[in-house]
């Protein structure tokens, strides 16, 4: 039975992946960069905030007056304080535009599990160190989520520990209790009632067990069993524990992958604090799993990863999951050289994934088919008439998306769940972003009612214009506005 199941699965993939490969394609930024591109992160001003692998260096990507990325420029940011230069760590935007790093499982390519931190103003352009939370001689390559209500909840790598941020204060809380096994190689996911979801891989004595934060009672509490294995550990506690991205998809479920070639769906439960269910999802083919990889929802609903054989081996695959089977794509000009941990992906506003390999090669990636309307963010109130320069309050449902949008598990994380506020100029159809800052809530539920601050940029031009806000790579429908 296991013979046939495993041959009918690599025909669905393969019959899949004739039908719909040629529909999708990569394409190289027009202008590379000069250094070696990793992490990426989505600003809300619309660039991309890209760090030099394994170094103290930043750089921005500005998309050109079309909105292209492809066609986008690049420029320098400030660096990171002296004495931190990271790799494989936790990041986040924070919902007031900064940009928070956070450990590092290698620090200036010396292994480390360091617990330096700093936070971006991009504003100023300036980093500023942050002390770990208290008692903390580690962070690592950790794993970290902006919650609901907007604070920035980080893990230690290697205990049971996570503390929350204040972001004024840039002090710690401890938080998190029942935690089952250690932090180590896990990832965090946002649900729409709030919790966060997680995969043990570091439990021997449940192999498929699966935990939940409820962030109303500061507690871990049991999320049933993913009945297949995710994470390459074995009974003894050996293997290399290393598990995938999960990714919440537009209807509630999440996609969840590992170190083997199993992935599992999770249903959330109608109330948060029940376990909710796992069902399996289709096999990689032959050996291949994302023992460390990319993955990011696309704006069809479907899931673009990264995949690759066994742990840490060349070459890479990718394919998209459609809520049922998983299709190979095409791949980057580097696939063959490279394995699934060496990637990160981010969805861009336009509904591209831009792909970053640790190489100066950078590609962007176009998928088929479109959103569902009931999944784009709606704009309830938007002022009519707007100065370059000023600053305002936009109302709408569901503007921060539904999913944090992008995955990698732990080592990376590049959440796009907040507004971005798109403004085109009618005349000339030039396209400016307006920096949003301090949304009222950051949550992934539908309907969710939001408000954010917008600041126009002094240099937009004047004359009738289409704001749209976009999130996930979805736009609302265009509001008309007077740009004076």
């Amino acid at each position: 039975m296991t013979a046939l199941r495993t041959l009918g699965i690599a025909l669905v993939i393969l019959l899949a992946g004739l039908g719909v490969a040629s529909a999708q394609s990569w394409q190289p930024l027009q202008h590379q960069p000069s250094f070696q591109a990793s992490t990426a992160l989505l600003l809300t001003d619309g660039t991309i905030m890209v760090h030099q692998i394994g170094s103290q260096k930043w750089w921005r990507l500005t998309p050109d007056a079309s909105g292209s990325y492809v066609n986008g420029t690049w420029s320098t940011l400030a660096s990171l304080p002296s004495g931190y230069s990271p790799l494989y760590y936790a990041s986040a935007v924070l919902p007031d535009g900064r940009v928070i790093v956070e450990g590092g499982e290698y620090n200036f390519g010396q292994a480390a599990w360091t617990n330096l931190g700093a936070i971006y103003d991009p504003i100023a352009n300036t980093w500023q160190s942050v002390s770990p939370p208290s008692g903390w001689s580690t962070i690592g390559d950790a794993q970290s989520v902006v919650l609901r209500n907007g604070l920035f909840m980080l893990a230690n790598c290697c205990t049971t520990q996570a503390a929350i941020l204040n972001p004024t204060t840039l002090a710690w809380i401890p938080k998190g209790t029942g935690k089952v096994d250690e932090n180590d190689e896990e990832g965090w996911t946002l649900l729409p009632d709030g919790t966060v979801l997680t995969v043990d891989t570091n439990n021997p004595s449940d192999l498929t067990h699966a935990e939940k934060f409820i962030p109303s009672s500061a507690t871990w509490i049991s999320a049933g069993s993913t009945i297949v294995k995710l994470p390459d550990t074995n009974a003894d506690n050996s293997g290399s524990h290393e598990l995938g991205p999960a990714v919440l998809r537009p209807d509630g479920t999440v996609f969840a992958t590992g170190g083997t070639p199993h992935t599992s769906v999770y249903h959330p439960p109608a109330i948060p604090t029940d376990p909710g269910t796992w069902i399996p999802g289709p096999d990689f083919p032959g050996t291949l799993d994302i023992a460390d990889g990319p993955a990011s929802l696309l704006p069809s609903g479907n899931v673009l990863c990264a995949a690759s054989p066994g742990i840490f081996n060349r070459p890479t695959h990718f394919f998209e999951f459609d809520g049922t089977s998983l299709t190979e794509v095409p791949k980057t000009p580097n696939a063959n050289s490279k394995t699934s941990y060496e990637g990160r992906m981010l969805l861009l506003p336009t509904g591209e994934v831009l792909f970053t390999d640790g190489s100066s090669d950078v590609e962007i990636y176009t998928a088929a088919g479109s959103a569902d309307s009931s999944w784009a963010p709606v704009i309830v109130r938007v002022p009519a008439r707007i100065r370059a320069g000023g600053s305002y309050i936009i109302k709408g449902k569901q503007l921060n998306g539904l999913s944090q949008a992008v995955a990698y598990g732990d080592d990376a994380s590049a959440a796009t769940n907040y507004p971005l506020v798109r403004i085109t100029n009618q005349a000339t159809g030039h396209v400016f972003f307006a920096r949003t800052h301090d949304p009222s809530s950051m949550a992934v539920a539908p309907g969710t009612r939001v408000s954010t601050h917008f600041d126009v940029p002094a240099g937009i031009e004047s004359g009738l214009s289409d704001l749209v806000v976009v999130a996930n790579g979805i736009a609302s429908d265009a509001v008309t506005v007077q740009v004076r």
